[in-house]
């Protein structure tokens, strides 16, 4: 008996492999598990989920009809295989852009090599301060406005459809800019550095059902916005004169000035503290680097 079963295990061992895992290999599969997982999260977040549910539907009908040797089904299914995947690429078209848009976002590179490179978005503390300081003005006495603060992408594609400008922030500025019946008002501002450099700009509309069926155009450009670039976007509502922020696709309601300012210094501080980590490395002697 037990001759019977060594020589079962020795024949169905020989047929069994066995690969030599090294570390390159153990180093592939947590990088494809990561961006499989990255991919799998990117498509829950978007409606490209509904659409995937729909190919999974197919999916299962054809495995059926293969079971089921449908010949004409097959046959169909095989000669649509080219222009499907063509629809595909046009109907995900946005949801693959964004997933790039968000990929270039994480800065990956950048952060492992720390180039020394001009700090795009920067601005200073007064320019925050005028902007709080204009946007409650604007908020005691219900005045709509969008204000978009630019960071590290460059919205220069939202720039062009507004008005050329090159002026500094200021309050007296801003509230002008936004004040009813002046030729500026409808629209948003971008804000680069401590300049304003556009007005009356259009911005894209989040198509996020989540969102309040009370929001309006303005509130939905700001969470849109978002959801494409890694501004920071403020809002002031023209019916409840509530001051909102919107980033990374998140709206959040009914900010106070401190609220406001916390969120600007959020932004400011992971800009500076990276900037201050890669001048101590820089600076260094070359005895410490070397220790």
């Amino acid at each position: 008996m037990e001759q019977k079963i060594s020589q079962f295990v020795e024949q169905y061992l020989k047929t069994l492999y066995f690969p030599q895992v090294g570390v390159m290999d153990l180093l592939e599969i947590f990088i494809i598990a990561f961006l499989v997982y990255q991919v799998m999260v990117w498509i829950k977040n978007t409606k490209a989920w509904m659409l995937l549910r729909g190919i999974l539907v197919l999916a299962v009908f054809i495995l059926i009809a293969a079971l089921l040797q449908m010949h004409t089904i097959l046959w169909i299914v095989r000669h649509a295989v080219t222009v499907v995947a063509t629809a595909a690429v046009v109907v995900f078209q946005p949801e693959l852009r964004r997933g790039l848009e968000k990929l270039g976002e994480k800065q990956l590179i950048s952060s492992m090599v720390p180039f020394d490179t001009k700090d795009k978005g920067r601005f200073s503390d007064e320019t925050v301060e005028r902007i709080i300081r204009a946007v409650f003005e604007m908020s005691k006495v219900k005045t709509g406005a969008l204000i978009v603060v630019e960071r590290a992408i460059q919205l220069t594609e939202y720039e062009s459809t507004g008005i050329q400008m090159d002026c500094l922030v200021s309050s007296q500025v801003l509230i002008n800019i936004f004040e009813h019946n002046t030729p500026l008002h409808d629209g948003a501002i971008i804000v680069r550095n401590d300049r304003i450099v556009a007005a009356t700009c259009y911005l894209p509309l989040s198509d996020n059902m989540g969102l309040s069926k009370g929001l309006g155009t303005r509130h939905r450009a700001a969470v849109g916005m978002s959801e494409v670039s890694d501004a920071l976007i403020v809002v002031v509502s023209e019916e409840t004169g509530h001051v909102s922020v919107a980033q990374g696709g998140r709206l959040s309601r009914g900010l106070t000035a401190e609220q406001l300012r916390e969120r600007f210094a959020a932004i400011q501080n992971k800009r500076q503290a990276s900037r201050k980590l890669f001048v101590m490395r820089k600076g260094r002697p070359g005895h410490e680097r070397n220790s």
